[in-house]
């Protein structure tokens, strides 16, 4: 659902209707919440699920982060670490799925709070949006600072954590 709306949730904020890019994005939220309960409260969860799930997160943010910059809203140098590091992580667990080298990659803790982070982040942005107050402001700089740390140290971490389990002793990984 999350990539269904995410065009829609450009278009309203290309076209300055934060409102509707709101109410879009808050629709996205609980359409991934509820996705994530059903799928555990059913039953229902699949292999095809489980990697689907993280890249139409991935998907969201990093689009919102780049149209959120192409607007002014975020800074540029956010987006280019944000990207920077999805796309990086998504290369190297591609080419390590694809070789066979690993074939699990859950997130690590850093990796989880850069995504609460970055989701903050644009929750705030938009929210500033609708209501331009010196408050928002703030918290919205603060949040995409911290982004701004927490993107390239999660890549490191993520990429470390690759380095340790492909160079380990095989009955470890």
């Amino acid at each position: 659902m999350r990539l269904f709306i995410l065009p829609f949730l450009v278009i309203e904020i290309l076209d300055n209707d934060y409102p509707a890019a709101f109410a879009l994005f808050v629709l996205a939220g609980i359409t991934d919440a509820l996705d994530g309960l059903l799928a555990r409260w059913l039953g229902q969860s699949t292999t095809l699920g489980q990697y689907m799930d993280p890249i139409a997160d991935k998907l969201l943010l990093s689009t919102l982060f780049i149209v959120l910059t192409h607007v002014g809203a975020i800074p540029r140098y956010v987006t280019v670490l944000v990207f920077s590091r999805d796309l990086g992580i998504l290369l190297i667990s591609t080419l390590l799925f694809a070789t066979g080298t690993l074939r699990d990659f859950r997130p690590s803790l850093l990796g989880k709070l850069n995504t609460l982070v970055q989701i903050l982040g644009v929750v705030s942005v938009l929210l500033e949006k609708l209501w331009p107050e010196t408050w928002l402001s703030t918290l919205s700089g603060g949040l995409l600072r911290v982004v701004a740390i927490l993107a390239p140290v999660s890549a490191a971490q993520y990429a470390w954590i690759v380095f340790r389990r492909t160079n380990s002793n095989p009955a470890t990984v």
